[in-house]
Parts: C-alpha cells; sequence; structure tokens
C-alpha cells in the first residue's frame, strides 16, 4: 500500500486544527472532503484535493437499481456545469439491495453504456463500520443524513464541507440541487 504523503499530512493538519478548535468550543471539523480519495473504477485515484474550492456531487450508485437511471441526469449536470467547475463522483456500492454485484469491467460496462463520462470510483462500502472513510467523515458531518439507499447524493461546497445531502428519490436536475451547485460554482 503506497502513503500518499499530502494525504498524510493533511490528515495531521486536520487533526491538530480539531484538537486546537475543541479548546474554543464546538465548532465544525476541520478536516474536510479535500482529505479523502477513492481508488478509480478503472485505476489510478480520485482525490477531492485536486478539486479544491470547487463543488463536487458525490453519489453512491448501483448498476440495478430502480435509480440507475439517474446516472443520464448525473451526466446531464456534468455536461452542463462541468467547465464552470462542478465534479461527479459516481460511487458503485453493493449495500443496498445487492444491486451493484459485479466487478469493475461489469460497473465500467453500464457506465459506458449509459454515456456516463464523469469519474466513477471502484466499489466501496458507504455505510457501516467498513465504510469508505469519506461516508465516516460524511456521517460524522451530517449524521441525520446518512446514505440509506442508492443515488444518495452529497454536495461539497467551495469549502470543503458538505454543502447539501440530496435523498435518493431527488432527481439530479431538481431545481433544488441545481441551485445548490449554481451557489457553490466558482465566481457564484
Amino acid at each position: 500500500m503506497q502513503i500518499d504523503r499530502r494525504h498524510c499530512l493533511g490528515l495531521l493538519a486536520g487533526s491538530l486544527l480539531a484538537h486546537d478548535a475543541s479548546a474554543a468550543g464546538p465548532a465544525m471539523s476541520s478536516v474536510t472532503a479535500y482529505s479523502f480519495s477513492f481508488q478509480g473504477l478503472k485505476g489510478g485515484e480520485l482525490r477531492l484535493g485536486d478539486y479544491a474550492g470547487k463543488p463536487i456531487l458525490v453519489v453512491n450508485t448501483a448498476s440495478f437499481c430502480g435509480y440507475t437511471p439517474q446516472y443520464t441526469t448525473l451526466q446531464q449536470l456534468w455536461t452542463r456545469y462541468h467547465d464552470r467547475g462542478l465534479t461527479i463522483i459516481g460511487v458503485p456500492s453493493n449495500d443496498f439491495g445487492q444491486q451493484e454485484p459485479g466487478d469493475a469491467e461489469q460497473i465500467a460496462d453500464v457506465t459506458h453504456g449509459m454515456g456516463v463520462t464523469f469519474p466513477i470510483a471502484a466499489k466501496a462500502k458507504v455505510v457501516g463500520a467498513g465504510a469508505h472513510p469519506f461516508y465516516k467523515w460524511a456521517a460524522s458531518e451530517q449524521p441525520a443524513n446518512p446514505p440509506t439507499w442508492n443515488f444518495h447524493k452529497y454536495l461539497i461546497g467551495r469549502n470543503g464541507h458538505i454543502a447539501a445531502v440530496f435523498a435518493t428519490t431527488m432527481e439530479p436536475n431538481d431545481p433544488r440541487i441545481i441551485q445548490a451547485i449554481v451557489k457553490e460554482l466558482p465566481g457564484a
């Protein structure tokens, strides 16, 4: 396992800042989404820190879910707002209803078939003790809003914290999602 020095330094700095902040009283965690990364579906690493200062929509996905058509509207958001700074990252997960049983090649086939060009992470757990560190952090930032099904959406704001949470049932082209994204775009 390769250790990323920037990631370790970021976590160390975040823990020191969190300790200092706790002395001053309750406050939002100084650790941000930019401290985390996902393995890419086709290899490599998707470092959220590479998108610092820009909004990121992180969506846990599944290939065989009734909400899988949301890939299409997520792609529309990506096409519409990517040039203005929005990043969307799909995180395939088999946590709900066993609706993502496939391997990376099968997931790639589904996303490619739906025209997806935004980054897709390798399959990960999003709930429970074995959840990906990003999702553990998100649960600590938004304890009342954990994923309860596929296509749960976290909007990370320009400050690296969760700006909004959108339920599975909310379509990605819902005006409330678009409004929240536009508010977080650079220059907004």
